[in-house]
């Protein structure tokens, strides 16, 4: 089969976006596809820089939707008549009818941007530029006919908000992008020195893994972190540190910070690589992943796989993705009940970590070799998608104690594959 793949273009910057186009492009090879991929080049964008630099963003917008879908259109009246064309981002939707009357399938990643555009998400206005570029993208995805999402839950958003008439619509999970497993102690501990991290503390770690942005409700894990620690300390307990793989903090992470007792530690950390992280998921004690909303939510899966327990928010995706073996809160309503659902989530963590060594163990086994299982079938699958997505996570190793604020480069060694490849109008 002859297959284009189209992704969003090099100089946005994403990581997380043509990582993902590689990799498809990789399995469709390996499968004996003829595979290509087009994606727009820098021409005015390129002129605009220095002094003209404000304009860059409008000359992208030009070399994206006005000069690229002419190219699109011209290269597709010589391309093989039986081309699949794959879009990697129903964001791309405005090149989409340009191609519509020819063989071809979008990726849906999530809806989050056009969610918020509708009004349906408060906690991230869109102003009304905003507004019309989401409609811009929703007008051109709506003449699409065939449709992968990654979860049951951006297939509904998808149905409910995108207003598309598909022929096809099927749910294709992600399967992993590393063969995540849990770690023996010591090889865990000397990838952590290797990397040149600090050393655990005796009463070990909690994690967070994100890409800061607003759904990933940052502040709130540093919140849930203050009331936990406040009870483990009045409980004569040692104290684990906050290990947060995400963007050094911003106002609303540091004002949260400020709620942390003294005896408590939290420590932000950038650019780690995936063996890395598979570490720190085999040693942490638990993840905290209670995030607003997702597209799917890659580090329940990734954690599980690892066997760290998982405490998310109690909707979909992060119920379809953690199953049975994550450890559910409710979706944090909005500011005024931060106090309220933090000292919940410290609740249900004080339980989850006072259980047995001996039921900590089994159920970390059996989260394992469930998403082992998983991980073997989604990547099999044989679907136009390869079951596979990657993400990019830059993130600064920074302490950020409330004692302390010194901030130290931790090296990056290695390919980032961390962060979230959502396919709306917002960037990861």
């Amino acid at each position: 089969m002859n297959i284009v793949l189209l992704t969003h273009p090099a100089f946005l910057g994403s990581l997380s976006h043509p990582h993902f186009a590689r990799m498809l492009c990789d399995a469709y090879r390996t499968r004996g596809h003829h595979v290509e991929l087009r994606q727009p080049q820098a021409v005015l964008h390129r002129w605009v820089q220095g002094r003209w630099a404000k304009l860059s963003k409008w000359a992208g917008y030009v070399d994206q939707y006005l000069l690229f879908p002419r190219e699109l259109r011209r290269r597709a009246t010589v391309d093989p008549v039986d081309t699949l064309y794959v879009f990697c981002d129903q964001a791309l939707g405005p090149w989409i009818p340009a191609l519509a009357h020819r063989p071809h399938v979008v990726h849906c990643h999530d809806l989050l941007a056009l969610r918020s555009a509708l009004g349906l998400v408060p906690e991230n206005p869109t102003s009304a530029t905003g507004r019309l570029y989401q409609r811009y993208i929703r007008r051109g995805f709506r003449s699409a006919r065939h449709f992968i999402s990654i979860s049951e839950k951006s297939k509904a958003d998808l149905h409910d908000h995108g207003g598309v008439a598909p022929a096809t619509s099927e749910v294709v999970y992600n399967g992993l992008n590393h063969p995540y497993r849990r770690l023996p102690r010591a090889l865990a501990l000397d990838t952590l020195a290797r990397a040149g991290l600090p050393a655990l503390d005796a009463a070990g770690l909690l994690l967070h893994v994100g890409g800061g942005q607003w759904y990933k409700n940052t502040a709130g894990v540093v919140r849930l972190y203050a009331q936990f620690a406040r009870a483990t300390l009045q409980a004569g307990r040692a104290l684990p540190t906050l290990w947060m793989v995400s963007p050094a903090p911003g106002p609303d992470v540091q004002a949260a910070l400020q709620e942390v007792p003294s005896a408590g530690r939290v420590m932000f950390f950038q650019k780690l690589d995936t063996p890395v992280l598979e570490a720190l998921y085999s040693l942490a004690r638990a993840l905290l992943f209670p995030s607003h909303a997702e597209g799917f939510g890659w580090p329940i899966a990734e954690a599980l796989a690892c066997g760290c327990p998982v405490v998310t928010t109690g909707e979909a995706p992060m119920t379809e993705v953690g199953g049975r073996f994550a450890h559910y809160l409710p979706r944090l309503a909005g500011p005024d009940e931060a106090p309220a659902w933090a000292a919940q989530g410290a609740q249900l963590l004080v339980g989850l970590l006072n259980r047995s060594a001996a039921e900590q163990a089994a159920a970390a086994q059996a989260s394992a070799d469930t998403s082992a299982h998983a991980g073997t079938h989604s990547s099999a699958h044989s679907s136009p998608h390869t079951g596979t997505h990657s993400r990019t996570n830059s993130c600064a190793h920074a302490s950020t104690d409330p004692r302390a604020n010194d901030i130290c480069a931790a090296p990056a060694k290695g390919p980032a594959l961390r962060s979230g490849a959502h396919g709306s109008a917002h960037t990861s």
